[in-house]
């Protein structure tokens, strides 16, 4: 309760309370087992269910599906380009939305120039179109982080 110089009460809500300032953390890990983009997918899924439910935020379908199409990309290329398990970490706020694949390899992914012509090769170029990317070392590997900024609602 707050007391005003004229003598009047009333509650105080500070602003910014309608919106979770934690993050929502998950994690998971493959081996390269079939069927592990599907379930990938179903994971991040459940994460974005979560995100929408228990923080109360606003994913409309098209972030949905840039998401799921971003874990899909990155956990195909760790499938690919790695020998070995690869982890598929989720983080989610008000605001963004990261997906986080770790490899046991440490080449850094092939940056492409736009070809339309060319056959595959396109994954890291559509996850650029997405979300801000960021790959670094690691002592098992690498680290690719993609961001994706959500909607203001």
């Amino acid at each position: 309760m707050i007391e005003y110089a004229n003598g009047a009460t009333g509650a105080v809500l500070p602003s910014g309370l309608d919106r979770s300032v934690e993050t929502l953390w998950r994690v998971t890990h493959y081996s390269g087992e079939d069927g592990c983009i599907a379930q990938a997918r179903a994971f991040a899924e459940a994460f974005l269910m979560r995100l929408r439910k228990e923080w109360c935020v606003t994913v409309d379908r098209r972030t949905e599906g840039d998401v799921l199409l971003v874990v899909s990309e990155l956990i195909t290329n760790a499938d690919r380009h790695s020998h070995g398990p690869y982890v598929l970490e989720l983080e989610g706020t008000s605001r963004q939305v990261a997906v986080v694949v770790y490899d046991s390899s440490a080449a850094a992914p092939l940056r492409y120039p736009r070809d339309p012509s060319r056959v595959g090769g396109h994954g890291l170029e559509i996850v650029d179109a997405l979300a801000d990317v960021t790959v670094e070392r690691v002592p098992v590997g690498k680290r690719v982080r993609a961001v994706l900024t959500l909607p203001v609602a």
